[in-house]
């Protein structure tokens, strides 16, 4: 009995407590779940609160997004709906709804508290390259569920059904940029005021410039005010491509050969707005299709670009800036009226003639004193704590030294040629076809290439010189880069595609050789 009644006392002690610690679990999972549901509740309200339009626009820093929102048609449309922030800045409800708008609102907030908004490049922020990495896809198609509404015009179902059949690499703001934040510059249609020349009141030259001897001289477009200057570049041999010890090479730089050069023209810089406005005018083709060319070898037979899309300019502003947003063939054709109407052989510059002249006589990363590694924005250290810029700021219009745009030719100095903008600005097409591996082609030792002009065929044109987007390592002087011909016209929404105007680029522009023929 002694034992079963301590057995007892035991198993009672037991039950107590096991009752005590259930009551105690109990109240912490009650408390628990009550904290959870409240914490629940708080977050969906605060969710919720940082979803508002007062909300982001009282962390946003970019002091143009509310107004131009409100003058856009996500504000004010005939449906009478409006479209807030959060619909195209952050995906639809999930899981990566809330990743992105953590992320968003940590870099709102962020730049409110620490940057100097007045140092901001606004107008870069709205740039599509800066635009598509802040709107989604899935956001638009969430709420534009038929994409091939009654009021749709032909280009719109063009280009809708190029999105459908090939979604890869497309976004939706490369056509719709304006859609979300209005942009006077987004234009849908044919840009029929494009044709305006400059002022009729300069004088009309009715004669080109007369070239007798190998003197630098300034070509005059007939029936236009248009002038521009020609620079000689004297024969000589050189070294192309960079060493592979330069900082911050590509692979397609090298192996460098040593190349022989004839005297030629080069234009002192890139083809400006009001000579291609001149060619345009002259040979517009208005109405016509946007996929013919022709040309006879006589101006009146050379068919010009149709007006373009848009605003190509970009709305920096035309006179002397370089031309922009014109195709490779275009800028051939340009070359073909411009020999028509002066009765001299422009043309664009082979690779080897461009790298020539861009250096100048000199044999460095630039035609000025420094390395990439000194001006490059990728370098760590130049990250932290900036890099003294002041020798290349002088020389090249770069991503290091100038709002996102282009600028005229008086913003830098000459190279050793006299020759202005050959780096940075805007990038420049060349007449060869790319090839990476092309240099190594060309003779070794001793020997000398004589005028190369690079792969006989190709799908893709060399560009030098960088633009004004471009890291300082992408204005070397070997620096190469491509044209990417179907990338460029990924928005263009016709069928087949414009030969004329490039819908995707507006950092390469061209500039002009001429042939000197005497000895």
């Amino acid at each position: 009995m002694g034992f079963k009644h301590m057995f007892s006392g035991v198993g009672k002690r037991v039950k107590k407590c096991w009752t005590f610690a259930g009551s105690h679990y109990r109240f912490v999972f009650f408390i628990g779940l009550l904290s959870g549901i409240v914490l629940l509740l708080f977050s969906h309200k605060f969710v919720e609160y940082t979803s508002t339009d007062s909300s982001c626009e009282a962390c946003h820093v970019h002091p143009q997004a509310t107004s131009s929102w409100k003058l856009s048609v996500h504000y004010g449309n005939t449906s009478g709906v409006i479209v807030h922030c959060v619909d195209c800045h952050l995906p639809p409800d999930g899981i990566k709804y809330l990743t992105a708008k953590a992320k968003t609102g940590i870099k709102d907030i962020w730049g409110f508290l620490l940057k100097n908004k007045d140092k901001i490049d606004w107008e870069a922020k709205s740039t599509l390259e800066h635009a598509k990495k802040h709107t989604f896809n899935a956001s638009c198609t969430h709420c534009h569920q038929n994409l091939f509404q009654l009021d749709l015009s032909q280009q719109g179902v063009n280009a809708h059904l190029d999105y459908v059949n090939n979604p890869e690499g497309k976004v939706c703001i490369q056509c719709h940029l304006d859609a979300g934040h209005y942009d006077p510059n987004a234009l849908h249609a044919h840009n029929t005021e494009f044709a305006e020349m400059p002022d009729e009141s300069r004088e009309i030259y009715t004669q080109p410039a007369v070239v007798s001897s190998f003197e630098s001289f300034t070509e005059f477009i007939p029936k236009s005010p248009v002038s521009f200057e020609m620079i000689t570049v004297p024969e000589g041999i050189f070294t192309l491509g960079s060493p592979e010890k330069e900082a911050l090479r590509d692979e397609d730089e090298g192996p460098q050969r040593r190349i022989k050069i004839s005297k030629f023209f080069m234009g002192k810089v890139e083809v400006s707005w009001e000579e291609y406005m001149a060619f345009f005018s002259q040979t517009s083709a208005e109405g016509k299709s946007e996929t013919s060319s022709s040309g006879n070898g006589e101006v009146d037979g050379i068919t010009g670009a149709t007006p373009p899309w848009g605003a190509p300019d970009q709305g920096w502003g035309k006179e002397t800036r370089p031309a922009i947003t014109m195709t490779h063939h275009a800028a051939s054709v340009y070359c073909q009226w411009l020999s028509s109407i002066t009765g001299k052989n422009y043309r664009l510059p082979t690779e080897a003639e461009w790298e020539y002249a861009c250096r100048g006589g000199t044999e460095t990363a630039y035609f000025f004193e420094g390395s990439a590694k000194d001006y490059s924005e990728e370098k760590f250290w130049n990250k932290i704590f900036g890099a003294d810029t002041s020798i290349i700021a002088g020389y090249v219009c770069y991503r290091g030294n100038i709002p996102n745009k282009t600028q005229k030719p008086s913003f830098v100095k000459e190279n050793p040629f006299g020759l202005i903008n050959m780096l940075g600005n805007v990038a420049e097409f060349c007449s060869d076809w790319y090839s990476p591996e092309i240099y190594s082609t060309y003779p070794t030792g001793n020997r000398v290439a004589v005028n190369p002009k690079g792969p006989a065929s190709g799908k893709e044109h060399v560009i030098r010189g960088g633009a004004y987007w471009s890291d300082a390592k992408d204005v070397r002087s070997a620096a190469r880069e491509n044209t990417q011909h179907d990338s460029w016209l990924l928005t263009d929404p016709q069928i087949p595609k414009s030969i004329w105007w490039y819908s995707d680029s507006k950092h390469v522009g061209f500039r002009v050789v001429c042939e000197w023929d005497g000895e």
